[in-house]
């Protein structure tokens, strides 16, 4: 009989990133939900690490960044529609304002 040999492969040798910090940072300056979903898979990543689950560490890594990101670009598109209605209702009351004052 023949004995079969497996070979196993190594571990990578480090952790992916974990996005951590760029989730809280979405989580404060942009918007919540992304962010808290980013923080739910961001701590996921180093746990299935150590469990020994390499691709379900790598997965939760991957689902961090996207939700991180999606987070960040919605913040960033939330911001500059505010500052475009600031800026187009401001000058149009400026406007008015001064058009009442000549009348």
């Amino acid at each position: 009989m023949e004995q079969q040999t497996f070979q196993q492969t190594p571990p990578p040798s480090a952790p992916p990133k974990n996005w951590l910090v760029e989730s809280i940072l979405v989580l404060i300056f942009c918007c919540l939900p992304f962010g808290i979903a980013g923080i739910v898979f961001a701590s996921q990543v180093n746990s299935k690490w150590a469990a020994g689950d390499y691709n379900g560490a790598l997965q939760a890594s991957k689902d961090a960044a996207k939700w991180t990101k999606i987070g960040f670009f919605v913040g960033l598109g939330v911001g500059i529609l505010y500052c475009i209605a600031v800026f187009v209702f401001g000058f149009g009351s400026f406007f008015m304002a001064s058009r009442s004052l000549q009348q």
